[in-house]
């Protein structure tokens, strides 16, 4: 396997990536809150643009995996700031933008930002706007009191450790919601979600759905899929979704 390569960004963090030359349009997997370039759709992914030949891209948020930073510290904007940058410094021409959960928030911000680079999108329980209307919406009184006594919350997680959410997430995450304003997608984009999943509702794939302006918008539920959505069957949807964009 190659080595991990590093982007030193503007704002002054170090992002661990690896980037596989090919033909375009450049594959670019966004990963999710707490994970990783090396996690099972990533690694997949790669595997298969490589024997297509496909230009290839995934990358560690600051904060997460081998880049620079402590997760606690980050937000929502620090890690589209490291999207933008390592789509900018490491890749040219046309892109298909593949967001796995905080990932499709990811994705749906960077077409707000460079809506004219992106050729297709595929999401993966998708998880837009989820600081607000996923962990503030739920957090108990006395969990919002000791966000703004202590600066975080510690919130349990069926995958790893605790998440530790900081009053900065919060914040920050409200100042990049996508589902309150006019949301334009202006190319193909292919949903794929879960019924099983318990960390993302059908119902937030729906609201995604109904709120964008897209002229070729699909959603594929899979009966009983969960949020890792990485078994060989899930795995081969990603594959097939994917290579119909392209």
């Amino acid at each position: 396997m190659a080595a991990t390569q590093f982007l030193n960004t503007a704002q002054g963090r170090r992002i661990a990536y690896h980037h596989q030359t090919g033909s375009g349009p450049t594959v670019v997997f966004l990963g999710g809150l707490k994970s990783d370039m090396e996690g099972t759709k990533a690694v997949h992914l790669e595997a298969w643009a490589k024997a297509r030949g496909q230009s290839f891209l995934r990358f560690d948020y600051s904060g997460h995996g081998e880049s620079s930073g402590t997760f606690e510290e980050g937000c929502i904007g620090d890690w589209h700031q490291d999207t933008v940058a390592a789509i900018t410094e490491l890749t040219t021409g046309p892109l298909l933008v593949v967001g796995s959960s905080m990932g499709g928030w990811q994705a749906l911000l960077l077409a707000k930002a460079m809506p004219e680079r992106i050729q297709g999108m595929v999401t993966i329980a998708a998880a837009p706007d989820f600081t607000e209307d996923g962990y503030w919406a739920s957090f108990t009184p006395e969990q919002k009191a000791e966000l703004k006594t202590r600066g975080f919350v510690e919130l349990p997680s069926d995958y790893m450790e605790p998440y530790r959410i900081s009053k900065r997430m919060i914040e920050d995450g409200r100042s990049h919601l996508v589902l309150r304003d006019r949301l334009e997608l202006p190319f193909p984009v292919r949903c794929l979600q879960g019924t099983a999943d318990t960390a993302v509702s059908t119902d937030t794939a729906l609201r995604l759905l109904q709120h964008a302006s897209c002229a070729d918008m699909r959603l594929n539920l899979v009966k009983d899929g969960d949020h890792r959505f990485s078994d060989d069957a899930c795995l081969a949807l990603i594959e097939a979704s994917v290579a119909e964009l392209l």
